[in-house]
């Protein structure tokens, strides 16, 4: 659920606007942990690309660039600010201690595969390389996992776009 005060943001138009660097921005911001809908920008950018205005690979490029380069500075936040950062600015986002807590253990034990696949699950998208630098992961693992996951998911929903785009 969006922020009220994101609810105005038109991420097509920000996208038309913007071109290729929307597809980066907004995702950008999405994966350092603050709520944005970045996923929604790059869907658009690539919808934007199906009526010949933007180079899809470009887009997708864009995207998990975007996507890796915010993962990893959350994923500082999470390494230089660890739990209290999180605790603090959590409760914004509807993160209790309790929730964190198990988080962390998730975390633990599933570190990688929630790295991998939480590109494609909206809370673990934003909040996962918080997760995972607070949870002392080594940065070359992360970014490896990270990367491959960017490059997958911006794949897969600039495909979504670039074919809904084709409908629109």
């Amino acid at each position: 659920m969006e922020p009220a005060l994101l609810s105005h943001l038109d991420p097509r138009a920000i996208a038309e606007a913007l071109g290729y660097p929307a597809a980066a921005i907004g995702i950008l911001i999405e994966s350092t942990g603050i709520p944005f809908p970045g996923e929604t920008m790059l869907i658009a950018a690539a919808a934007i690309a199906a009526v010949g205005h933007l180079d899809i690979r470009v887009v997708i490029l864009f995207g998990a660039l975007g996507s890796t380069l915010g993962a990893d500075i959350g994923y500082l936040i999470g390494r230089l600010g660890g739990r209290p950062v999180v605790e603090r600015f959590g409760r914004f986002v509807h993160i209790s201690p309790a929730r964190l807590t198990r988080a962390e253990m998730f975390f633990h034990f599933h570190g990688d595969k929630a790295v991998l696949a939480g590109r494609f699950v909206l809370g673990v998208r934003t909040w996962g390389s918080v997760l995972a630098g607070m949870s002392r992961m080594p940065f070359w693992r992360f970014q490896a996992f990270s990367a491959i996951g960017a490059v997958l998911w911006a794949s897969v929903m600039g495909t979504l776009g670039f074919e809904l785009g084709h409908n629109w």
